[in-house]
């Protein structure tokens, strides 16, 4: 496993045997009401991480959020159905903590054995989290001996598991998180050529505009969605270089794309050798508006370009359609994909650095 980025370290540079191992993990998943996980795709990507550590006879303890419960305890927002998920995955009995800080989660921590797992409670109970907190930090950081950040999603985010702790401790990079900026870094500077990147989705971002003026330079199409290309027009913006910039045709706000954009699009995606996908193409969520989205998914995997597809939404739905393993590299990231993309400074990366 290579160095993550700018000579950030990854689990390899560390003998873990005998040690904690802190776990920023990625584990806000989809759930219902009541708590029961609808996608479990986020949580598939951390077990590598954790077997590494098991099998080199580290103390594993993890960390995460679920949803936004705005420092108070949700109940539906609990990390049982996490555990649960973990334990089916591993075949490992993992030990649960009531929360994430306190007495009693240093007692579990003291009491855990070489290869043992323990997991915290939702780390987001605690408004001091996403408050960045420095005693909050400060009180993770005794659980461990080593931090490890997993998760890329969250990296975008300047909360006390994510820069705060890494004052106290010795930090890492995860596998999921070296494997996103290894991909991710390969896109930007060094894509196989031709390069098409898709960007669906309905909000005009101030960081979806950059992301899409930096590769108007170096890709051969930028295809965007009819709600990017609306929200443009309505607030007078601009391209950088429109030549490169390719929208449906039609209604911009349609529900779906037609089939005139289909084939227009069909058409780039099938020169591309390397295609970045992010965003869906209409209401793909009510399946009679599907046809769109679906049809970029199908273009993308025909064309056997090295394709790179993220977002909540997008890989939400290429996973429903049964077409997440036809991709080659599906990021655990939405709006930290596009942060890094675009060139932004990702404030969890740079406290790894």
């Amino acid at each position: 496993m290579p160095k993550a980025s700018n000579g950030v370290k990854t689990l390899k540079d560390f003998n873990v045997a005998g040690k904690r191992i802190l776990i920023r993990c990625d584990f806000d998943v989809p759930m219902d009401e009541k708590g029961n996980i609808l996608d479990d795709y986020r949580i598939k990507q951390s077990l590598p991480t954790i077997e590494y550590l098991v099998k080199n006879k580290a103390k594993v303890i993890l960390m995460g959020h679920a949803g936004r419960p705005d420092g108070k305890v949700v109940e539906s927002l609990r990390l049982i159905s996490v555990q649960k998920s973990l334990e089916k995955h591993l075949g490992l009995k993992i030990i649960k903590a009531d929360d994430c800080v306190g007495k009693e989660v240093e007692s579990l921590v003291a009491s855990l054995g070489e290869g043992g797992i323990l997991l915290l409670e939702n780390l987001r109970f605690h408004k001091e989290e996403t408050d960045n907190n420095p005693e909050f930090a400060e009180k993770l950081s005794k659980l461990g001996d080593i931090y490890v950040d997993n998760a890329f999603a969250n990296s975008h985010r300047n909360h006390a598991s994510m820069t705060g702790i890494c004052k106290y401790l010795p930090s890492a990079a995860g596998f999921t998180l070296a494997k996103e900026i290894e991909v991710l870094d390969k896109v930007m500077k060094n894509p196989g050529k031709p390069l098409v990147v898709i960007i669906g989705g309905v909000k005009v971002e101030e960081t979806k505009l950059k992301l899409i003026n930096n590769f108007s330079k170096s890709a051969e199409a930028v295809i965007i969605s009819g709600l990017i290309k609306k929200g443009t027009q309505d607030k007078k913006i601009e391209f950088e270089n429109p030549d490169k910039i390719i929208f449906p045709t039609g209604k911009l706000d349609a529900l779906d794309i037609n089939n005139e954009s289909i084939k227009i699009f069909q058409e780039k995606i099938m020169q591309a050798k390397t295609i970045l996908w992010n965003g869906p193409f209409g209401k793909f969520e009510d399946k009679k508006y599907e046809k769109g989205t679906l049809a970029i998914a199908k273009a993308i995997i025909k064309s056997k370009a090295f394709s790179i597809v993220g977002g909540g939404d997008t890989v939400d739905f290429v996973n429903k359609q049964g077409m997440i393993d036809k991709f080659s590299h599906v990021s655990t990231g939405g709006g930290a994909m596009l942060s890094y993309l675009a060139g932004d400074k990702l404030p969890g990366l740079e406290a790894l650095g």
